[in-house]
């Protein structure tokens, strides 16, 4: 089994910066073989949307969103992905979730964004 546990959460104004963290534990057999770790958020009253993603082989991808503002990274030492979030509007307000899957889905618990000034 995999736990993943969000942190990095927080009040930012408009324009400013916030780096998320996923900290996996658990199986590292199943940490190090997640075919992908995925960022996903959902803002109130909306469904979730995903964000960005990772594969194993450190292909990255974005939402057009975000495509531009956000990084995804993932540090294999730590046991940790990261999502590095700049340039922060009001719509980027959400619960953000980490998503690991090697064939089951795991989440976090999530962790809350607001921006505003």
């Amino acid at each position: 089994q995999v736990q993943l546990v969000e942190s990095g959460g927080g009040v930012v104004q408009p324009g400013g910066s916030l780096r998320l963290s996923c900290a996996a534990s658990g199986s590292i057999v199943r940490i190090n073989g997640m075919s992908w770790y995925r960022w996903y958020r959902q803002a109130p009253g909306k469904q979730r949307e995903w964000v960005a993603g990772i594969t194993r082989g450190g292909y990255t991808n974005y939402a057009d969103s975000v495509k531009g503002r956000f990084i995804i990274s993932r540090d294999k030492a730590k046991n940790t992905v990261y999502l590095q979030m700049n340039s922060l509007k009001p719509e980027d307000t959400a619960v953000y979730y980490c998503n690991g899957y090697d064939g089951v889905d795991y989440w976090g618990s999530g962790t809350l964004v607001t921006v505003s000034s």
